[in-house]
C-alpha cells in the first residue's frame, strides 16, 4: 500500500531553495541545487525507512511540472532563432558529433570492463533527457530504470563541473559552451546553463532537443556495431 507522505513536498522545496541559495552567495559548483537535495533528501528516506514511491506521491506535483518546464526552455530558443538560422549547419554537425560521442564513449567502456549487453544498452543513452533515455535503451535491449538512472548521474556531473571544465580549457563563446552542456549534460546542464547566461541557456535547449532526436535514430543502428566491436 502507498502512503501519501505529507512532509515530501515542503521537505523538497525547502531543501532545493536553501541550496539554491548557498549556491548564489558562495558561487561555487558543488553548491548545484539538485546535488545538495539528493545528499540531503536520500539519506533521510534511508534512515526514516520510507519508500521512494511513498515519497514521490507525496510530492508527485514537482514531477508533473516537469513537462511544462521543458517546454518553457523554447521561449529562450525563441529568442536566439535569427542565430540559429545563421548557424544551423554548424548546430546540426555539433549536435551529431556529440551524441555519437556521447552513445560511443559510455557504451564502449562499459562493454570493455566487462559489462553485459542488457547494461550497456541502458548506457548508452545516458546524455539525452529521461524520456527519451528510458525509450531508446528499453528499445535497444537495456533496463529503462538504470537508464534514468544513468541520466540523472550525468547530468549532475555537467551541472556541477561543466562550466569549471569550460573555464579552464578557455572556451569563452556562449554557443559552445551552450551546445557542448547540451549534447553532454541534457536538461540538468541546460537548467545550470539558463542561470549562467540568457544565450548559453538557448543553445543548450537547442542540443538537448537535436540530440535527443539523433540519438533516437542513431541508438538501434549504432549498439549493435559497438556490442561486434567490443562484446
Amino acid at each position: 500500500m502507498i502512503h501519501n507522505i505529507w512532509w515530501s513536498l515542503p521537505l523538497t522545496v525547502f531543501v532545493f531553495f536553501a541550496a539554491r541559495k548557498l549556491a548564489i552567495r558562495y558561487k561555487s559548483p558543488l553548491l548545484n541545487p539538485l546535488l545538495i537535495a539528493m545528499l540531503v533528501i536520500i539519506p533521510l528516506l534511508v534512515l526514516t525507512n520510507t519508500p521512494y514511491v511513498d515519497y514521490f506521491q507525496g510530492s508527485e506535483v514537482l514531477n508533473d511540472l516537469l513537462q511544462p518546464a521543458v517546454v518553457a526552455l523554447a521561449f529562450p530558443l525563441y529568442e536566439q532563432l535569427h542565430q540559429i538560422r545563421a548557424r544551423w549547419k554548424s548546430i546540426i554537425t555539433v549536435c551529431l558529433i556529440g551524441s555519437v560521442t556521447a552513445m560511443c564513449t559510455g557504451t564502449s567502456v562499459a562493454l570493455l570492463l566487462g559489462a553485459s549487453p542488457e547494461i550497456a544498452a541502458s548506457i548508452l543513452p545516458k546524455s539525452v533527457t529521461t524520456p527519451i533515455a528510458m525509450a531508446v535503451g528499453g528499445s535497444i535491449g537495456g533496463i529503462p530504470a538504470i537508464s534514468a538512472m544513468c541520466v540523472i548521474l550525468v547530468g549532475v556531473f555537467g551541472a556541477v563541473f561543466g562550466h569549471s571544465l569550460f573555464n579552464f580549457l578557455r572556451i569563452r563563446a556562449k554557443a559552445s559552451r551552450g551546445l557542448a552542456m547540451g549534447s553532454a549534460s541534457h536538461a540538468l546542464g541546460t537548467a545550470r546553463c539558463a542561470e549562467v547566461d540568457f544565450q548559453e541557456g538557448a543553445f543548450s535547449s537547442l542540443a538537448l532537443v537535436v540530440c535527443g532526436v539523433i540519438t533516437s535514430l542513431l541508438a538501434p543502428f549504432i549498439f549493435p556495431v559497438l556490442l561486434t566491436l567490443w562484446g
